[in-house]
């Protein structure tokens, strides 16, 4: 009966061991884990340079890297075309009509006037790109965006041919009617 009882005690001594033989597996894999991240995390800062020293001239003067500064963009002024623009089409024997509000876009005060001056072009310009448009694609929103870009390049054209710079950012319609 000693001899159970001591073979019980073996027994469970052994049995405690095992559990915290599984625990210490577990501890030290999930140390491997961590040197693995720590080494991976140390591995990609070294080569973006975020050890590196700042460059060090001859004189032993560090030297500051020159850093371009963006122009600082100027607040947008919109010049409403004046007045609108008002074409018809014939649709399958009907007549269509099209009004249209324009509005540009741009950061030049000084083209105002360049705008003024050359308003009988760009007007021009506008018109005949409307005149050659389907009625029907101007009812999806594909073909309006499409008549707006064009708009901005022909009025782009213009003014790069009178003023030697495009001189709008955007060409914007306020209002577009289609009956």
């Amino acid at each position: 009966m000693a001899d159970e009882e001591l073979e019980q005690e073996d027994n469970e001594e052994e049995g405690q061991e095992k559990p915290s033989g599984g625990k210490k597996k577990w501890i030290i894999i999930a140390l491997v884990v961590l040197l693995l991240v720590g080494a991976s995390v140390g591995g990609t800062l070294f080569l973006l340079g975020f050890f590196d020293d700042p460059e060090v001239s001859a004189e032993g003067e560090a030297v500051e890297e020159v850093v371009e500064e963006e122009p600082e963009i100027q607040p947008a002024i919109y010049y409403p075309m004046k007045p609108e623009f008002t074409t018809n089409y014939e649709v399958r024997g009907r007549q269509r009509y099209m009004q249209l509000h324009v509005t540009l876009m741009l950061r030049d005060n000084t083209v105002v006037t360049d705008l003024e001056l050359h308003m009988p072009a760009l007007r021009n310009a506008v018109v005949m790109l409307l005149r050659n448009q389907d009625y029907e694609e101007l009812q999806t929103a594909e073909g309006k965006e499409l008549l707006r870009q064009q708009a901005l390049l022909k009025i782009q054209d213009v003014l790069e041919d009178e003023i030697g710079q495009p001189g709008i950012e955007q060409v914007l319609f306020t209002n577009l009617v289609l009956q």
